[in-house]
């Protein structure tokens, strides 16, 4: 039998070396979602998780896949690692399809090449287990060392790369930080060698500190080991700048796919769009008077004419019916970049009575997201404004008009402290010639 008719057959029984290549760009497409259909429960209490979901992923790419809590982000994931079923629809690796039942032998390869790293660190490992089990785990299941010295040795090997020493290898996971369990959790899936790693909200249970380290590793492995990332996540601030495209779902739905510049300078869908809107802005004056944008289903009219992913050019999926793509169309077309932040004037005169305000500011996030690279509130700008505290307010101003926030922080901080030392040494020198002449 031909390898395309046990393909077919469902009965293909080893990866091949490479994937299917793009026609359209030229890459390797390593995981194709295909129409997945995601139910659980049956009958009338049936839940359709996910719908008719299709996109692709790459070889060497990041492609993060975002939307609220409960859109069908993480069901996606679980069904790639082939923990959840798919009611409909089909899921290929490498061009073989993964889904439904496989052969044994198969099933052993997809576990060796897909690993994931879950969300929560320390409900993911075995709290009985010590770290070197822990880690060597996968090596042992599937014999991927020559002896115990090369065991020993893999996996010293990859506990120093995430960051961790020989001797926690000894220790168990209670006695570890919640960014160490994350560490380890990451070890145990990149020992296997995989071609593909599930992160399933990997930082969001981490402090802000331990986040910026955790996603440097993933970088890290990424370009040593040519790692492919099917990073799930809601906070779009940290996808934007780790994501080679990005894919939005929301409800089960996937409603739109684009590379992550375009999708951030372009937001097509309304929802896309409400999620840019709600990204915080480093500012407390700007984040208070910003204008939230409320996405509301309602707002499509899906009766008669059925929605659809339609790629409305530059490699640019939304989800519409024929009306709204091409609304999407002549909007990308016109190649203006779509604001998506608004910030209103408190003070403008009210003109009805749902409080409309007047817009005095809008911009797009990159003017927020991409804060400048010497804005460091270093404590040199509060020594510099406390020793001279008039140019330090004046610089403060400057700093704030371009957007310097934390530079602009340090330099008024240090100002005030100034002028109220001075002020001290005038009260203290009246006080002391009061007392003199007297």
């Amino acid at each position: 039998m031909s390898n395309l008719n046990q393909e077919r057959s469902g009965r293909v029984s080893h990866l091949p070396e490479h994937g299917p290549i793009d026609e359209k760009n030229g890459k390797e497409i390593l995981l194709s979602v295909k129409n997945v259909d995601i139910t659980f429960g049956k009958g009338d209490s049936a839940v359709r998780a996910v719908k008719n979901a299709s996109f692709d992923i790459y070889k060497g790419e990041t492609f993060s896949l975002v939307g609220e809590s409960g859109s069908g982000k993480t069901t996606v994931g679980r069904a790639v690692i082939r923990v959840n079923p798919c009611a409909s629809g089909e899921i290929l690796y490498k061009g073989v399809r993964i889904s439904g039942k496989i052969p044994h032998s198969l099933d052993r390869e997809v576990i060796r090449n897909i690993q994931m790293v879950f969300q929560d660190p320390a409900a993911s490992l075995n709290e009985r287990a010590t770290v070197d089990y822990i880690v060597s785990e996968g090596l042992y299941n599937f014999h991927l060392f020559e002896n115990e010295a090369d065991r020993v040795r893999k996996v010293e090997e990859m506990i120093n790369e995430v960051g961790l020493l020989p001797e926690h290898l000894t220790r168990y996971p209670h006695e570890f930080s919640g960014g160490q369990r994350q560490r380890i959790g990451l070890a145990r899936a990149m020992v296997m060698e995989p071609e593909l790693v599930v992160a399933d909200e990997p930082i969001s249970a981490l402090d802000v500190s331990i986040r910026a380290q955790v996603l440097n590793l993933l970088k890290k492995f990424q370009v040593e080991k040519n790692v492919t990332y099917l990073f799930i996540a809601h906070d779009l601030s940290i996808v934007r700048f780790i994501s080679d495209r990005i894919g939005v779902i929301y409800k089960g739905n996937i409603v739109e796919i684009a590379e992550a510049d375009e999708l951030f300078d372009f937001p097509l869908h309304p929802y896309t769009h409400s999620l840019i809107s709600a990204i915080p802005i480093p500012d407390p004056k700007l984040e208070k008077n910003k204008v939230l944008y409320t996405y509301d289903p309602a707002m499509h009219d899906y009766s008669t004419d059925q929605p659809e992913l339609v790629n409305i050019g530059h490699e640019h999926y939304v989800y519409g019916n024929k009306k709204e793509i091409e609304e999407y169309k002549a909007v990308r077309e016109k190649g203006v970049p779509l604001k998506s932040i608004n910030i209103v004037d408190p003070n403008a005169p009210q003109q009805s009575d749902t409080r409309k305000k007047t817009d005095v500011h809008t911009a797009s996030e990159d003017e927020f997201l991409q804060a400048p690279v010497h804005d460091t509130g270093s404590i040199w700008y509060k020594i510099f404004s406390f020793l001279l505290p008039v140019i330090g307010l004046i610089a403060a101003f400057v700093f704030k008009h371009f957007h310097y926030y934390r530079n602009y922080t340090a330099c008024r901080k240090g100002a005030i402290a100034g002028f109220l030392v001075i002020a001290a040494v005038i009260v203290l020198f009246i006080l002391l010639l009061i007392l003199v002449v007297v």
